[in-house]
């Protein structure tokens, strides 16, 4: 049944945790972009030893918002501080509910003045565009959306492409796109590099330790300027990254993509459930794993938890500062990477061959997330003190890692801990999910990034506390 809103949605469900646990949407999607062009080991293991593209044209929202009051409307929502923020720069944009929990994140580039441009996943977008439209801000929204995840055969259009050329051999692509030099950008400023004769917009940052690009530009130059870059990469071994890996490089720089929207309780986020149409995906996103509580709030994380923390800045006033600050000088939970056990790894991909219903849930390669949003229970003397909300292999670690939060006593590297997998009672009615049991995995806390070289070359303070990986 089709609902006029996502508080109608709720009431008919009784309680968000039932209507997302059991939530027919299915994973999330990486759309239009091919799951591989050569095999997604080899496409992992270029981001560490020589040069990657990155397709990102598909799968964000670009919300652009113009006006004299763009900048006021953005600060509002912004938990970091907007007070050296200029024209040509960029940030992690990262808002929080009423009650400092995390909406969602994505990053803003401050385009030309009063111009900016989000690019991230829908709930930030969703968030932003609400207050565009309903708090008088003087502004003007653009929203255009990610492609669809099914298009069935359908013409797909953006507005605009976005590439990526990232790894060890990026700087190297990158001077002969430009003639022979580096463009002078510095971190997480924007500048341009000409490509095939075209002056391109483009963002500085980097993966490996080497300075990348994100370069984007109208749609209707998508391939013109693909073929280019993988031309001029020749040499440097470029390597297009599909689908299927395109996500996992989180799971080696540790940013955590996809935490449960704070939106579905509190009095003062009702207006904003009864604005959101019943097709948002809000109203339609997944949770899976074995973490089970009748109460959403319990699935809600804090900057703290997701390492946001380091850039929350209370010089200015924005929706949920009082709550932020409450939190301030208490223990928090912390950001961690769990290394999975190679033998329980081992065990439950044996039980695909064991009779039906004798099989764990099943582990996809590389990555094994089957809801927009995952949470698994993380145990120690059976007393759950943490989540693990990323999941999926990395074939330059040789180990399925996942990304989340543990209680601060528990952080330490080389803490094990207990891993729960699967779903209660067989398994919830999610399309994704097939009839199995659940299982322990013993899992080891180790270090966020957990690459070395993503955690001994990124740039400090950015990566090794708030990462922004491959979005």
């Amino acid at each position: 049944m089709a609902y006029k809103n996502l508080e109608e949605a709720l009431k008919a469900s009784g309680n968000p945790v039932k209507m997302m646990r059991n939530s027919q949407i299915g994973a999330y999607v990486y759309p239009v972009v091919a799951p591989e062009f050569s095999n997604w080991r080899d496409e992992q293991r270029a981001w560490a030893e020589s040069c990657v593209l990155f397709d990102q044209s598909h799968h964000m929202v670009n919300l652009f918002v113009r006006g004299r009051d763009a900048l006021k409307l953005l600060s509002h929502l912004a938990t970091n501080s907007f007070k050296n923020f200029s024209v040509d720069k960029a940030k992690q944009f990262a808002p929080c509910s009423y009650d400092g929990h995390v909406i969602g994140d994505g990053i803003l580039f401050y385009l030309g003045e009063n111009e900016l441009v989000f690019v991230g996943r829908n709930p930030t977008a969703n968030w932003i565009e609400f207050h565009a439209k309903t708090g008088g801000y003087d502004v003007e929204t653009d929203y255009d959306d990610r492609s669809p995840s099914r298009p069935m055969g359908k013409p797909v259009v953006r507005r605009l492409y976005r590439y990526q050329i990232q790894g060890p051999n990026a700087e190297q692509v990158i001077r002969k796109l430009n003639g022979g030099t580096m463009p002078d950008i510095k971190f997480f400023n924007m500048g341009y590099i000409t490509i095939a004769g075209r002056k391109v917009r483009a963002l500085r940052h980097g993966m490996a330790g080497a300075p990348g690009l994100e370069v984007w530009g109208p749609y209707a130059e998508v391939d013109e300027i693909r073929n280019a870059i993988l031309e001029a990469g020749k040499d440097a071994g470029i390597v297009p990254v599909g689908a299927r890996a395109y996500a996992t490089n989180t799971l080696e720089s540790g940013w955590i993509p996809s935490p449960v929207p704070a939106v579905y309780t509190g009095d003062k986020m009702k207006a904003y459930r009864e604005w959101l149409p019943g097709t948002s995906y809000e109203a339609n996103a997944s949770l899976g794993g074995s973490f089970v509580s009748d109460n959403i709030e319990d699935y809600y994380t804090s900057p703290h938890e997701l390492g946001y923390a380091s850039f929350t800045k209370f010089d200015h006033d924005f929706i949920g500062k009082e709550a932020l600050q409450a939190m301030e000088g208490k223990v928090h939970r912390q950001k961690v990477t769990f290394a999975w056990n190679d033998q329980d790894v081992n065990k439950v991909m044996q039980s695909m061959f064991a009779p039906p219903g004798e099989n764990y849930k099943f582990i996809d390669l590389p990555l094994s997330n089957y809801a927009s949003s995952s949470f698994d229970a993380v145990m120690k003397g059976g007393k759950v003190i943490g989540a693990s909300m990323f999941s999926g292999y990395s074939f330059n670690e040789r180990k399925m890692l996942s990304l989340g939060f543990v209680e601060e006593q528990y952080a330490k590297p080389g803490t094990e801990l207990t891993l729960f997998c699967g779903e209660e009672n067989g398994g919830t009615k999610k399309s994704t999910v097939e009839r199995h049991k659940q299982t322990e995995m013993r899992v080891t806390v180790g270090p966020t990034p957990y690459a070395q070289q993503a955690r001994e070359t990124y740039h400090q303070g950015w990566r090794t506390t708030a990462t922004a990986g491959a979005r």
